[in-house]
């Protein structure tokens, strides 16, 4: 009873130790001045679509919308084998300067997204890359904002902010809030000079870095991955130039998912990742967090039987509670979204279960994505 109370004290303590850093990371983040911006940079915005007839409209007519000159802006989107009519309306904005390419398999991939974003940038004119999905909205600052940081800061990768919206249930509301605690890590990270982790609804980088670092090439076996370990490949050439976009009007919205059949399959895709981490000291901080949440649930299940566990286990709760919630509100804040934070006691518990289940699932199963079985 005794070695298992400090192996749970201690997997308590290298939590708060992290949640720590994670707030001082965030906090070192500021809201970039860009007035010396020139905005004569060359863009190519980078889409890979399949099956999106439902929003890819929404997201085109955004770009198009963007407050920044039309000539220095291409847009390519590339139709991942749609089954249903994204290709059409794709190109019925051809006269807006839209450039649609199709890819056209003979073999099987596991990785089709990465196969269509790196036939984009082979066929690019700009010299910035910058990447979103194709269900994603912006305001018509995004562009702006994105290429005034790249231009006065000389970044060569920008993670920039990504949350959900027009949530309708409450598993989508908690799961805007869970994203936002993923959102605010990478930023952190970043915030640390430490980049690990991003987004690739909202992912910037030169164009020739991309090249000088081998694109895709050894994390192009997994079916997930085109956002976090291309940046970390980059950020291990350039460990100091990669910048977090923390401005409101860089943030890019998209919507979180209705079934929790779709989350589970989404989070299993993201775990797969892990396994291709370059930076092993962050692979082993992601297995510490994961032995604290299994011993969270231990402790609950030994509670049942014994009251010195259930206390042990209430006290591991409402310090990572405290924690959390000293984590979120600045997060949560920047997406003005405070309310969100009341969510966390509800959260907690369903988070603890949901994952200790995906860390041990992640990488040991194929998973459905796109219509898709993948690794």
């Amino acid at each position: 009873m005794i070695a298992h109370s400090i192996i749970s004290l201690f997997l308590t303590g290298l939590y708060l130790l992290v949640l720590a850093y994670l707030i001082k990371g965030w906090a070192a983040l500021r809201r970039p001045k860009t007035d010396g911006a020139s905005l004569t940079t060359k863009v190519t915005i980078l889409i890979a679509a399949r099956d999106e007839e439902e929003r890819i409209r929404y997201t085109i007519e955004d770009i198009i919308a963007q407050d920044y000159p039309r000539h220095l802006v291409e847009v390519i989107i590339v139709d991942d084998h749609s089954t249903d009519n994204t290709a059409d309306i794709i190109r019925s904005y051809a006269t807006d300067g839209i450039i649609l390419m199709q890819l056209r398999e003979d073999k099987p991939l596991n990785s089709y997204k990465k196969k269509a974003i790196a036939e984009a940038i082979a066929r690019s004119t700009g010299e910035l890359m910058v990447a979103t999905d194709a269900d994603c909205r912006m305001g018509k600052n995004w562009l702006r904002a994105v290429v005034s940081y790249y231009e006065t800061h000389n970044p060569v990768m920008i993670s920039s902010p990504v949350t959900y919206f027009e949530e309708k249930t409450l598993f989508e509301l908690l799961q805007t809030l869970e994203f936002s605690y993923l959102i605010g890590i990478g930023a952190a990270f970043i915030g640390n000079g430490r980049a690990s982790t991003c987004n690739g609804a909202n992912l910037a980088y030169r164009k020739d870095v991309f090249y000088e670092v081998g694109g895709f090439k050894g994390i192009d076996d997994l079916a997930s991955g085109d956002d976090e370990l291309l940046l970390q490949k980059v950020a291990v050439k350039y460990p100091e130039r990669i910048g977090f976009l923390k401005n409101s009007e860089a943030i890019v919205y998209t919507h979180a998912k209705h079934t929790l059949q779709q989350f589970l399959q989404q989070r299993r895709r993201w775990a797969s990742k892990s396994t291709k981490y370059k930076d092993k000291w962050i692979v082993a901080l992601a297995v510490c967090i994961w032995l604290f949440n299994l011993s969270l649930l231990v402790n609950a299940g030994l509670g049942f039987y014994n009251i010195f566990f259930l206390k042990l286990f209430l006290v591991q709760f409402l310090l990572k509670y405290i924690f959390e919630v000293a984590f979120l509100l600045p997060i949560a804040a920047f997406f003005k979204r405070t309310n969100l934070v009341g969510l966390l006691i509800i959260l907690i518990p369903i988070h603890i279960i949901y994952f200790v289940y995906v860390g041990l699932i992640g990488n040991t199963r194929k998973y459905s994505w796109k219509g898709r079985t993948v690794r």
